[in-house]
């Protein structure tokens, strides 16, 4: 590349209406004399609801030796703000199988090959974590900064969104189960986790699976990253069942101590945080207007499952239904 070309695929991009996005970014493909590029960037005024302490760019540049599949970077700009990567074809996994479908049978031998790599990757490859971080193996400190994020978006949207989260079923303290358990966490060696292994950041390619979106690595607790995988994939029970299974099996011991009792806290972390976060984030995206039927449904049905997940947390004995859920999002919608 050109210094030059770099920029004009940034203006290409921000001229292409075909775009996909996630919450924090936007990818758009631009064709080039040597082949298809993606353009990440950045969405202004995005709200801020996981915690991120990297640069995106400096933790692919870390983990191309040792994480066999990741999207390679071709450029980085910071003013502009954006990155170009080589395309990645393929499908994602989220159009092949989505939620209530079998994933192929190589994406759970990836997933584990993923889990496993992350495990090598080394510590003085990464950038340096802030000085806030806690040492090597206090889980419990990894964890409380992690249920603090949660309490900050919380905190940021319990008044703007409080009807809405009452109607729900969001107590005064949505918290406070996650609190109690971080209390009993088993202390492990920290390695990189991914943060956000899911159905939409996968890429099946010529019988392999492509990991997209580092930009949520931390330096933390692997049962962490096994606990936000399973919550997030939702995958069929004997899927779940063989990911912990070789999951345990190929990992070492020492990072694995103590899982069966920590794997259930971290996800009743992920329950109540998904509850509060998508609860707002969906409400905006109805707000907005312009989905199509079969997205709003998708959304409603998505939501749904979140809050009931986190009702029998805490102490619900009632579950919502899918219509209870729309005409909650359909009322603040309104105003």
């Amino acid at each position: 590349m050109t210094a030059a070309e770099p920029l004009d695929l940034y203006r290409a991009a921000t001229r292409n209406s075909a775009r996909s996005a996630g919450f924090y970014n936007s990818n758009v493909r631009v064709d080039t004399p040597s082949g298809p590029m993606v353009v990440r960037i950045p969405i202004p005024g995005a709200d801020v609801m996981d915690l991120r302490i990297w640069p995106e760019y400096q933790v692919l540049g870390a983990v191309a030796s040792y994480v066999e599949h990741v999207p390679k970077l071709v450029h980085v700009s910071q003013e502009p703000m954006f990155q170009v990567y080589e395309f990645v074809p393929g499908d994602l996994l989220d159009d092949v199988a989505p939620r209530g479908v079998e994933v192929p049978r190589f994406v759970l031998t990836d997933v584990i090959e993923l889990f496993t790599q992350l495990t090598r990757v080394p510590r003085d490859h990464l950038p340096p974590s802030p000085s806030w971080w806690p040492d090597d193996g206090d889980t419990a400190g990894f964890a409380n900064i992690l249920s603090g994020v949660t309490r900050d978006v919380w905190d940021r949207f319990q008044d703007e969104f409080a009807s809405l989260y009452r109607e729900l079923g969001v107590p005064s303290d949505p918290l406070e189960p996650v609190l109690e358990g971080w209390k009993t966490l088993h202390s492990r060696p920290f390695r990189l986790v991914h943060s956000d292994v899911h159905r939409k950041n996968m890429i099946l390619c010529d019988g392999h699976v492509v990991f997209l979106d580092w930009e949520l690595a931390l330096w933390g607790d692997p049962v962490y990253d096994l606990a936000v995988h399973l919550h997030k994939m939702a995958y069929q029970p004997a899927e779940q069942d063989a990911v912990v299974r070789r999951w345990q099996e190929r990992l070492p011991r020492e990072l694995t101590a103590g899982w069966q009792q920590d794997l259930p806290t971290y996800l009743t972390h992920e329950r109540v945080k998904s509850a509060i976060v998508d609860a707002v984030r969906y409400a905006k995206l109805f707000a907005v207007g312009g989905l199509s039927s079969q997205r709003e449904q998708q959304l409603v049905r998505s939501l749904t499952g979140k809050v009931n997940a986190a009702r029998a947390i805490w102490g619900h004995d009632r579950m919502l239904d899918d219509a209870k859920v729309e005409a909650v999002l359909r009322r603040r919608a309104s105003g």
